[in-house]
């Protein structure tokens, strides 16, 4: 069963009708910004791939992707759990120049997420995906893209209160770094969860980095595929979340492994068997290029802007009977 969390006198801020005009104004100004940002172009993307190609996302590993059968075909295919593999691969095949980069809409259905406030089973976001090269494989180049990005978002926050006044979201620019290790060490005590929690209520926004690895307490701060983020050079971004009074992520992102990483991290999560995959040959024999990459989350950026309670608020998808009577009870508005 879902998770629901009511904020004591929550009431939105925006009607139905204004809510969806505002999505829509949303998503066109943040990619405007996001595009010139990160010298992007807006391309076509899958909505399933083939399984033997090994372009699927696995995310943590025990995730079931929804998969069926091709008539036509006699083959099967599975619904993407994310783009992070495929947008590399067509980098290479469209063959994009270092510096520039792609960016399409991704949907997706995670059918074992955990529901909750912030989560649903139907997945939305902008995937975006940039040629870099060996020099900027590092942490500073990794940073400043962090900041072009929150520097889109908070551009974008701040039109949106232009035309809807009433919002009162507060969006910090100013960006605080932090490790995973580095939050252990701060807090020993609490969950990963607790500890962005914590910290994000102090600084407002902050980049959590090196996601992937075992922390020394020999635990994960959180799960990330061993194939696409290099583990030393990735992280989240997140704002503190007023209306739910907690840590809110909006992107997952880093740069992506080298052949090194690869075969270090397959190692590590015991995934040796993917190395005969066709994207992970292409990448060991170092015949794609080298980029950074990362998914921000549509319906989670418009839910944070709008001061929205629920993520069925601004997006459509399927929640279970206690989550509809316990939201329609409190007057939260589910699509």
């Amino acid at each position: 069963m879902s998770k629901l969390n009511i904020p004591d006198g929550y009431r939105p801020v925006l009607s139905l009708y204004e809510t969806q005009t505002a999505i829509g104004t949303i998503k066109r100004l943040f990619e405007d910004y996001l595009y010139r940002a990160l010298n992007l172009k807006r391309v076509s993307a899958p909505l399933f791939v083939e399984p033997q190609t090994g372009l699927n996302d696995d995310l943590n590993g025990v995730e079931r992707p929804v998969e069926f059968d091709i008539a036509e075909t006699k083959t099967n295919a599975q619904i993407v759990h994310s783009l992070a593999k495929w947008k590399r691969m067509a980098l290479y095949k469209y063959g994009f120049p270092v510096g520039e980069g792609l960016c399409t809409d991704m949907n997706a259905i995670r059918r074992d997420e955990e529901m909750d406030n912030i989560h649903s089973i139907y997945v939305d976001q902008w995937d975006w995906e940039v040629v870099i090269d060996r020099e900027m494989r590092n942490e500073s180049y990794l940073k400043k893209t962090v900041s072009d990005i929150v520097g889109a978002i908070c551009d974008t926050a701040e039109k949106i209160k232009e035309i809807y006044p009433e919002l009162k979201v507060c969006l910090s620019r100013d960006v605080k770094f932090v490790t995973t290790q580095q939050l252990e060490d701060m807090y020993p005590q609490m969950s990963p969860k607790e500890r962005e929690n914590v910290y994000l209520e102090e600084n407002k926004t902050a980049f959590i980095m090196q996601i992937g690895d075992l922390l020394k307490s020999r635990n994960k701060h959180d799960g990330r595929a061993p194939d696409y983020d290099d583990w030393t050079l990735n992280g989240d971004i997140v704002f503190w979340n007023d209306v739910l009074k907690c840590a809110f992520e909006i992107s997952s992102m880093g740069i992506r492994v080298d052949s090194a990483a690869l075969d270090s991290q397959l190692e590590k999560a015991k995934c040796g068997h993917r190395r005969q995959l066709p994207f992970h040959k292409m990448l060991l024999e170092g015949k794609l290029p080298l980029t950074m990459g990362g998914g921000i989350g549509q319906s989670r950026l418009c839910m944070l802007m709008l001061e929205k309670a629920h993520i069925g608020e601004v997006q459509v998808s399927v929640w279970d009977k206690e989550t509809l009577t316990g939201c329609n009870e409190a007057g939260i508005k589910i699509l």
